[in-house]
Order: structure tokens, then sequence, then C-alpha cells
């Protein structure tokens, strides 16, 4: 029992260093969202933790990485931008998790990271719309007229935040979940023996 926690925060940890790590890739798509809002693929690491050791590690990867990104690089947003990744990747990671690790088979892998991916996109609506983007107005002070700009510059008729957020952030959420999960289907039966700690 003991070597089996040793080695699953063991891996926790690694996969949340490269969780950490991808956080650093990342690249706006301006034809398609603001370009404040930024493609990465640093969700995968906690999609690989759920799978291998469980949703609750999973949401574990997702918070430490933030918090490493917080120590180590320091936050651009107050906080708001971490807090916001991390329910997103939390939502992602647990929902996947939590229907593999009921039968694990390749089937239950891809039904999970789907349910994962929906999960995150559909959460992103509220979790916008009551948290990230009010933090936005309170503590940076930028009007949310000005945020809406933003999106007008890319479809004039998105004149309301909520238009906003189900428009262009559910569908990029959901794509960029989509991919992850694309991503851990493929690699997760080769890293497998060193996720799980057999040669």
């Amino acid at each position: 029992m003991k070597k089996n926690t040793t080695h699953n925060l063991t891996v926790a940890a690694m996969l949340s260093a490269v969780a950490f790590i991808l956080m650093f890739i990342e690249f706006p798509i301006p034809m398609l969202i603001p370009s404040f809002v930024k493609m990465d693929f640093s969700d995968l690491p906690a999609l690989l933790g759920a799978f291998a050791l469980g949703p609750v590690y999973g949401v574990v990867i997702s918070f430490m990485k933030n918090l490493l990104h917080i120590i180590i690089k320091g936050t651009s947003t107050a906080c708001v931008g971490e807090l916001c990744n991390f329910m997103l990747g939390a939502a992602f990671s647990a929902t996947a998790g939590f229907i593999y690790r009921n039968h694990k088979s390749r089937k239950t892998a891809i039904l999970g990271a789907l349910a994962g991916a929906v999960a995150m996109a559909v959460f992103s609506v509220p979790s916008n719309f009551f948290i990230t983007y009010p933090a936005y107005v309170r503590f940076y002070h930028m009007p949310l007229e000005a945020i809406l700009g933003m999106y007008q510059a890319i479809l004039p008729s998105a004149n309301s935040l909520i238009k906003c957020l189900v428009i262009f952030n559910m569908p990029f959420t959901l794509v960029k979940g989509l991919l992850d999960a694309a991503i851990c289907v493929l690699i997760y039966k080769p890293l497998s023996p060193i996720l799980h700690g057999r040669k």
C-alpha cells in the first residue's frame, strides 16, 4: 500500500511538472476567439493521471500545475486565470477519470475523455460568467464593454457576455478538450507501464 501511494505521488508530481511546462506552450487563434484566450495542452497530463491513478489525482495535477505557475512564473491575472484553468481542468479530468475507473477499457477511456471534454466546455460558461469575467472587471477595472468589444471585432452580433461565452468560449473549450482526449488515447497505452510502475 505504501509503495503504491509513493508511486502514485511520484507519477502525479511528474505529470504536474509536465503540465506546468505545457502551460508555456500556448498560442492564440485570433480569427476564432479573442487573443487573450489561448490554446494549450496542459490539461493532457491531468487526463493521463486521472486514467492511470484515479480522478482525484487528475484534480490534484490540475491544481499543482497552476500552483507551480503562480509560484515560479507569477500571475498576471491576480490568480483569476489560474483559478479558471484549475476549475476547467478539474472538471475535465475528474469526469473522464470517474467514468474510466468503473470499467477500464479503451471504449470507456474514449467515452470518459469525450464526456470530460463536454463537461469542461459546458462548465466554462457559468464559471466564466459568474467568476472569471466579473473578477477581471473588478480587479483590472476593465469595463465589460471593452471585453465584449474584443468578441464583437470577430462577430458584431455578440452583444452580451452570455452570448460570447456560448458562441466562442464553449466551442473553443470543447475543441481543446477533444484534442487533449485524442492525444491521450494515442499515447496512454505506450505510457501505461510507466504510469502504473510496471516493467
